[in-house]
């Protein structure tokens, strides 16, 4: 597969990276918002099957450390930073060492396993700055794990837990520029692993990409820390036993879409799916996992194939407890949650959201006089603390990054 590049500012597409190319070969190409990589001379080649090895490459990716962002005002969108990962496997299901290559599109065939079939998965994980500059990962390992797993329901190849650590190491020390100050926003970082190979009849890809990018973010919901208001959905389902909704496989997202559109036309903010069975048991919304209090007794719906393992809904399962929470993991009504004290949501994106109100058949029940309610403010301090280093990791989750 041929990887083509383009860069912002330039003034033509810049060559496919298909061939061996001298840093001066790509130097009208390099120039991004002003800046120049300053980069060793000597060839630089996508690995094209899986025994095509490049080297690994972290130090000499060097930007200058002005990136002209409003921190004070990211929002939850793209923003192209300067370097991505890409690392390539073939049909012996090994994974070539990467590269960390200019930021910029990728070519495929209209035929790839990708296209046609959905055969992909993505993670999401994030970066954060220390108030002495330092940068901290969160749990890199558990992502790890949960794309080997979901891989392995997708019938893909997927990288070890090293691989794909050091790969997000590497990617988020090419952008360090990006990770925003203390307090800030964070480094969102999105490992992809698709297949990339051609394929026409219904079967595995033959050629498999894993890929990283990142974006500097802030807040995934517009009301920040404030609550949510949710709806209840009435006619579609996100998942059904023995399906995909257990993996955080791609297709699981589109088809959320839809209901998530018209709940937003209507002003709320996001939809609170049921059970595919017996439509009344919950089970997460469109990309969050779902908590509800009761007499301060934390309750979560079981992991049980067609919820999404999140990793910060497990982050915040096992703060709860360390700090006396009882918490249940099973399954829970939507009577339940009419009837709760309390209800917030957690994800990668959105840590921990409170929700405000949730709707359903018609009926509005508030939470907390649209407050934040104490546990989500609780819990959510606690998590935030531990991830951005401004507390003694006593969980030892995070992961200090070497710049």
């Amino acid at each position: 597969m041929e990887l083509r590049l383009a860069y912002r500012g330039a003034r033509s597409a810049a060559p496919p990276l298909s061939g061996c190319l001298s840093r001066h070969s790509l130097s009208p190409w390099l120039k991004i918002q002003n800046h120049i990589y300053s980069m060793p001379s000597r060839c630089y080649k996508v690995p094209s099957t899986a025994k095509c090895h490049a080297s690994v490459a972290t130090s000499y990716m060097e930007t200058s450390e002005v990136t002209g962002l409003d921190w004070d005002n990211l929002g939850f969108g793209l923003i192209e930073t300067d370097f991505m990962y890409v690392a390539k496997c073939g049909p012996d299901g090994i994974f070539s060492k990467g590269e960390v290559l200019p930021f910029g599109p990728i070519a495929l065939s209209p035929s790839a396993g990708v296209l046609n079939y959905g055969q992909g998965l993505f993670e999401g994980l994030k970066a954060y700055r220390k108030t002495d500059g330092s940068i901290l990962l969160f749990r890199p390992e558990e992502n790890a794990i949960r794309m080997i797993s979901g891989a392995e329901r997708m019938c893909m190849p997927a990288p070890t837990v090293e691989q794909f650590v050091d790969a997000v190491k590497q990617t988020v020390l090419a952008n360090k520029r990006w990770v925003p100050p203390t307090g800030k926003g964070s480094l969102y970082i999105r490992p992809l692993l698709i297949g990339s190979g051609a394929v026409l009849g219904l079967a595995p890809a033959p050629e498999y990409s894993f890929i990283i990018f990142v974006s500097p973010v802030g807040n995934y919901f517009k009301e920040g820390l404030s609550p949510i208001n949710l709806i209840v959905e009435e006619k579609f389902h996100r998942a059904s036993p023995g399906g995909t909704g257990g993996v955080k496989t791609i297709g699981n997202y589109a088809s959320v879409l839809k209901a998530q559109k018209v709940a937003k036309g209507k002003g709320y903010s996001d939809v609170l799916y049921l059970d595919a069975v017996h439509d009344k048991y919950l089970e997460e919304v469109s990309s969050c996992n779902i908590f509800v209090v009761k007499d301060n007794v934390i309750s979560t719906p079981a992991i049980k194939g067609t919820i999404l393992p999140g990793i910060t809904r497990k982050s915040i399962i096992e703060v709860a407890q360390s700090k006396g929470f009882k918490v249940e993991e099973r399954l829970v009504s939507v009577d339940e949650l009419l009837n709760a004290d309390e209800v917030f949501c957690t994800g990668t994106a959105v840590v921990v959201s409170p929700v405000g109100s949730v709707t359903y058949m018609g009926k509005r029940v508030e939470y907390g006089n649209q407050g934040v309610g104490v546990v989500s403010q609780q819990l959510y301090k606690s998590l935030t603390s531990l991830q951005m280093g401004n507390v003694e990791d006593w969980m030892g989750w995070t992961v200090q990054l070497n710049q």
